[in-house]
């Protein structure tokens, strides 16, 4: 990673620190005032209403339960995708400036200076060269052959100015007196008109391409190096932390209250709904005037 990469990751992490501590005060405030009204019976409507429909689907089947599996398996799935998919981006971010070696590397195509054919330049029609690359392509980079092996129309990257360039080789100018001990490679971009301002030496060099692609799909990995990208995988990591923790106080809420509007069958309901010893007192004292005045 370059150094412009380390200060952008650690920006995305200061923002997502400030933006989770602003959303958690948020969310475990709404939920506590959330669980008053459960306890205070503000949602007692919805929970009978609630569990009856969750009864009457338990009589059914296991409908809910392979919902909540289901629900549960495709969390996971996406989670370990894009942790996987971040982690791959990170490794091609990595590895995109080095020399590459025996194990091939991965590129993604930012620039549009190989997508197509210029029809100024002759060669690439007379040679049927049809091997451009796109934006956001993913292409494959193999190790550089040796020097002398490199010939004509090899399409190789090389860096220039901390930046990574895939293009083609257009001429080969062997050691001289200008340069003697050093083969200059004249390198094009097959959608430019002209050459790159400056030779490239092999010591520049990082890998070769040599037609191994997947189209469009290095837009995907280039999201997930940009800040946006960083700052959506904490936040579902984030988010696949919370919930679960969330639901559960809720549930166990509802289950409380459940428990006092809707006791089972043989139990008395606490609270509110359940007769005072005055009102028990009372009708013992009615039956006993009752009795009395009968006895009168």
């Amino acid at each position: 990673m370059t150094s412009f990469d380390i200060y952008v990751f650690f920006l995305c992490f200061i923002v997502f620190a400030a933006f989770t501590t602003l959303f958690t005060v948020l969310i475990v405030s709404l939920i506590r005032f959330y669980l008053k009204l459960v306890k205070l019976g503000a949602e007692d409507d919805k929970i009978k209403i609630e569990y009856e429909k969750a009864s009457r689907r338990k009589k059914k089947g296991c409908y809910d339960k392979i919902l909540e599996i289901a629900g549960f398996a495709i969390t996971i799935a996406l989670s370990v995708v894009m942790l996987a998919s971040f982690i791959t981006s990170t490794v091609i971010g990595a590895r995109e400036h080095r020399v590459v070696g025996d194990a091939p590397a991965l590129k993604v195509v930012m620039s549009s200076s190989m997508s197509y054919k210029e029809e100024i330049n002759k060669y690439l029609f007379e040679n049927e060269l049809d091997d451009q690359v796109a934006v956001f392509d993913l292409v494959v980079m193999r190790k550089l052959p040796p020097e002398e092996e490199l010939k004509l129309y090899d399409i190789v990257s090389y860096e220039r100015d901390g930046d990574l360039i895939l293009h083609r080789i257009v001429g080969i100018e062997e050691p001289n007196d200008k340069h003697p001990g050093e083969r200059y490679f004249l390198l094009q971009g097959d959608a430019v008109h002209i050459p790159d301002k400056f030779p490239v030496l092999y010591e520049d060099m990082r890998g070769i391409y040599c037609g191994e692609k997947i189209p469009f799909v290095g837009s995907f990995f280039a999201f997930m190096r940009s800040p946006a990208g960083i700052l959506c995988i904490l936040l579902i990591i984030f988010a696949c932390v919370a919930t679960p923790i969330a639901e559960r106080k809720i549930k166990l809420a509802k289950d409380e209250r459940h428990a006092i509007i809707c006791p089972p069958e043989g139990g008395e309901p606490d609270g509110d709904d359940a007769p005072t010893d005055d009102s028990a007192e009372g009708g013992n004292g009615d039956e006993s005037v009752d009795e009395e005045g009968g006895e009168i």
